[in-house]
Order: structure tokens, then sequence, then C-alpha cells
């Protein structure tokens, strides 16, 4: 029974982590197209060429940086478990337990 408890906690702790990074994902893709259509519509009202405009660093700086931080925040949810391991979690939960029942005891 516990370990039909255990697994189906590690199961939803993995699918809430995927639902937060492809809320995330869907966030950056929204968000972003807005802030380029915003500045390309803003440099062509300005007398730029919609290629000067599009094409500005102003207009993918927000998909670099926050890219970045997605690719990270990927890096957490797909990469890492697989050089941590799954049981990862697991094991320093124990390890804390333990080392707080050692330390009540003294």
């Amino acid at each position: 029974m516990e370990a039909n408890t255990s697994s189906l906690r590690k199961a939803k702790n993995k699918v809430e982590k995927l639902k937060r990074f492809y809320t995330h994902l869907a966030v950056y893709m929204v968000i972003n197209t807005i802030i380029t259509t915003v500045k390309v519509m803003s440099g062509t009202n300005s007398g730029e060429t919609f290629e000067d405009a599009f094409f500005s660093f102003s207009t993918y700086a927000s998909w670099i940086v926050w890219g970045l931080v997605i690719a990270i925040h990927a890096f957490s949810v797909f990469g890492l478990p697989l050089i941590v391991g799954d049981d990862w979690e697991e094991r320093k939960i124990q390890q804390f337990m333990n080392e707080e029942l050692e330390h009540n005891k003294k």
C-alpha cells in the first residue's frame, strides 16, 4: 500500500511539473508575440520599415532572455531527472528525516 501511495505521489508531482512547464511555455509564446507585435507596430508608426522594426534586436531581446529562462525550466523538468535520478527527491527526504531524527536523539 505504501508503494502505491508513493508512486501515485511521484506521478502527480511529475504531472504538476509538466503542467507548470507547459503553462510557462504558453505564456512565453503569447506574451512575447504581443510584445513583438507592439514593437513592430510602434516601429512602423515611427517611420521604420517593417523589416527594420521586425529584425531589430530590441524586438528579440525578450524572446532571448525569457527563452533562456524557459530553457532552464525545461532542463529542470526534463534533463535534471536524467542526471540525478527519479528517486532523488525520495532519497533527499529520507536523508533529511534521518538527520532530524539523529538531531532529536542528541
